[in-house]
């Protein structure tokens, strides 16, 4: 139908409006729901979704059960870089970076293990199920498709301030692990599998290793950039209203830069967040941080709801159901969607408690390791299966989300069905899971020692005094001034947080403005004015 069609007009604006309903629907029942021991929003959505599409399917005769077409232009370019950003925007910056090498070892490493242990059990078992002719390259994509993890119902139970430490790994890891696996999967789209040799392999290593540094660098140029032009131009003084649109737009502008130069535009804005909020932030006016905190926590809520909403709705897509029930026996449907969950916990499990012993031998004190409960806790965040993966299985298996082959309509329902039947059932799982391996005693003995300190200035004054008996407010225990070398190398009198902040006082902030350093201008902001958000310390 052309433009401006009233038909046309009438459908986009009826499908918009239901939308929109069914979103403040999803907002009530989740206030409704916040104190429910089973529910949390994502999965309120996800059932709103799926039963207004078996209204649709019942309204239209059977025809289609929803009003918009799964589209990874939609996820990808509008949906995912608000969640994305507002996650590096809003994240606690001290314990991110305090545990980056566990992050990167289970986002990084450990989605490398669950892709090559998925993609190999694939080739080994779902080959054997005859489902049709797939090749190499298949079974590499979904490998790629079910390493994506979807962590936001544990996020939704877990909180950053009682439990930063385990916050923070689960958060870090789903940020770091849909990058990789959406870097996994354009690279094995983009890799000749016919004539693989190992000097194919190190390059193929190598370009991973440069998607994952170039878009990182982008990711903290664009945010300095921001911040530079902010603190030269101070919009401020004029109108807020420019400053927080060029604060929103740059954001989004590193995100497509990032797409065009074929980076990972995950990484990019996630970062491009973190810097924002480290220095950009503290450029603007006091109004204007309130409203672009609860603007970027806004519109990344809006995302996800949107999200679990067309997820569920589209999971009832008949034409694909209709053509794999007419092609393949019930069994060998459910025997597909099983196999891949199965591959999904054993890959799962094969690098979280491995890569935590790791982890835990590089700490020197007990309250920085991983306990058991906490990794069990980790690899039950991962087994939940969302939106990337349906957006990868579309990419990979359909063409503008139409497909007539079989073997690719039943990957598209199967993917599907691992993605309801993980996050309905392990997400009603998950509260009940949490409250038994974390009681709330525990819950308050890590906030106390784990958290971050009330300011950055008492954190400072005590690692610069670091006399004998000083208490430690990160671990809990008692600092010692090392008195040889051996003492020294093993337990350092200063981390490697405090040189950065000597390096950041010195150079970038002078240049980039932050806490402390912006000119005083008439109507600027005052940083005593405006306590430090939860998000953005330091």
């Amino acid at each position: 139908m052309a433009l401006g069609d009233p038909s046309a007009d009438y459908g986009s604006i009826a499908a918009v409006g239901l939308f929109v309903a069914l979103m403040c629907v999803c907002i009530i029942a989740g206030h409704l729901l916040e104190e429910n021991r089973w529910m949390n929003e994502s999965i309120t959505a996800l059932f709103i979704g799926l039963g207004t599409g078996v209204v649709i399917l019942f309204a239209s005769s059977g025809k289609h059960s929803r009003v918009l077409v799964f589209s990874e232009d939609l996820f990808f370019i509008y949906l995912l870089p608000p969640i994305i950003f507002n996650a590096g925007f809003q994240v606690k910056k001290k314990q991110f970076f305090r545990n980056f090498i566990t992050i990167t070892l289970f986002g990084a490493v450990g989605t490398l293990i669950s892709f090559t242990i998925i993609s190999l059990g694939a080739l080994g078992l779902v080959s054997r199920l005859n489902i049709g002719a797939l090749e190499l390259g298949d079974y590499l994509a979904l490998g790629a498709i079910f390493s994506a993890t979807d962590s936001v119902c544990t996020l939704q139970v877990l909180s950053q301030d009682e439990t930063p430490f385990l916050y923070s790994l689960v958060f870090g890891e789903g940020v770091v692990n849909d990058a990789t696996s959406v870097v996994l999967f354009n690279a094995i789209q983009n890799f000749d599998l016919g004539n693989i040799s190992g000097a194919k392999l190190l390059n193929f290593i190598g370009s991973f290793l440069y998607l994952f540094g170039t878009s990182t660098i982008l990711g903290v140029a664009s945010g300095l950039l921001s911040a530079y032009i902010i603190k030269k131009l101070y919009f401020g003084r004029h109108s807020t209203d420019r400053e927080v649109s060029i604060m929103m737009l740059m954001a989004y502008l590193s995100y497509m830069l990032a797409e065009l130069l074929d980076l990972s535009g995950i990484l990019t804005v996630f970062f491009c967040g973190i810097v924002m909020s480290h220095y950009t932030w503290h450029n603007v006016t006091e109004s204007s941080r309130v409203t672009t905190k609860h603007a970027f926590a806004t519109l990344s809520f809006i995302a996800e709801t949107f999200l679990f909403l067309y997820v569920g709705m589209d999971a009832l897509d008949i034409e694909k159901w209709k053509i794999v029930s007419q092609t393949y026996s019930p069994v060998k449907s459910i025997a597909l969607s099983s196999t891949i969950l199965a591959l999904v916990l054993v890959s799962r499990a094969a690098f979280v408690f491995p890569l935590s012993f790791l982890s835990n031998l590089t700490k020197k004190t007990p309250n920085g390791k991983i306990s058991f409960r906490q990794q069990v806790i980790v690899w039950w965040a991962g087994l939940m299966r969302g939106a990337v993966s349906i957006a990868l299985a579309y990419n990979k298996f359909t063409r503008s989300g139409h497909t007539q082959q079989p073997s690719n309509a039943i990957m598209i329902t199967s993917t599907i069905s691992v993605v309801f039947f993980s996050t309905i059932v392990f997400g009603l799982l998950t509260k009940p899971l949490i409250r038994l391996l974390i009681p709330p005693r525990h819950l308050s003995r890590e906030a106390s020692t784990l958290s971050e300190p009330s300011s950055p200035k008492s954190f400072f004054e005590q690692l610069a005094a670091n006399s004998p008996g000083l208490p430690d407010l990160e671990n809990g225990i008692s600092l010692h001034r090392p008195t040889s070398l051996r003492l020294l190398l093993a337990s350092p009198a200063r981390s490697v947080h405090y040189y950065w902040r000597k390096f950041d006082n010195s150079f970038m902030r002078p240049v980039f403005g932050g806490r402390g350093f912006v000119p005083f201008v008439p109507g600027s902001p005052t940083e005593s004015s405006v306590p430090l958000l939860p998000g953005n310390e330091n």
